[in-house]
């Protein structure tokens, strides 16, 4: 009996030890936003945090991101009760679209790019070339259905120290103002 009590108290001390001292600090997609990358021509270019956050961001952003969500039906804008409600359809939409977009422009070879959609907002995050025509991509990608808005997070210059987005790598440094 002594041998198994010591035996639960170790495991207990095992598991106690492996697990993070801060556990609010693991960052994970708890609304289930549609996050993946699209392209990858980009060396070194810094990928975004996406919709992982804390467990202390997702509860301080809570009441706001239902209120969002639920903004659009309230006004007669959307058919579903929740604008969150429409990303995965979306998700799927834009995977397919953007088959079409890259054999009107060859947008793939000339773009280190990952998708966030919440909301029935894309954010698009990323780097793209010099020669890439943003305006045309982000046009032709804004007339998805169901899409509401198009954010554009993008660089030319993986290297920089002030991204217009956060990065998995420094999730607690401010993005700098959208777009280069």
């Amino acid at each position: 009996m002594k041998c198994l009590i010591l035996y639960c108290v170790g495991c207990i001390v095992a598991f106690t030890a492996s697990r993070p001292l801060f556990a609010d600090d693991l960052r994970s997609n708890r609304g289930n936003d549609p996050f993946f990358q699209i392209s990858a021509a980009i060396a070194q270019c810094p990928q975004p945090l996406g919709p992982l956050e804390t467990e202390h961001e997702w509860l301080d952003e809570a009441h706001y991101r239902i209120e969002r969500g639920n903004s659009c039906w309230v006004e007669g804008r959307c058919r579903l009760s929740n604008a969150y409600l429409y990303d995965a359809e979306i998700a799927e939409t834009v995977k397919r679209r953007l088959q079409s977009i890259n054999q009107a422009m060859h947008w793939r070879e000339r773009s280190t790019l990952w998708l966030t959609l919440q909301r029935r907002f894309i954010y698009v995050q990323g780097c793209v070339s010099s020669d890439f025509d943003k305006d045309t991509f982000l046009s032709l990608l804004a007339k998805t259905a169901d899409v509401d808005k198009i954010i554009d997070n993008t660089t030319t210059d993986p290297k920089s120290t002030s991204l217009p987005y956060r990065t998995l790598n420094d999730p607690l440094k401010k993005p700098a103002s959208s777009g280069d």
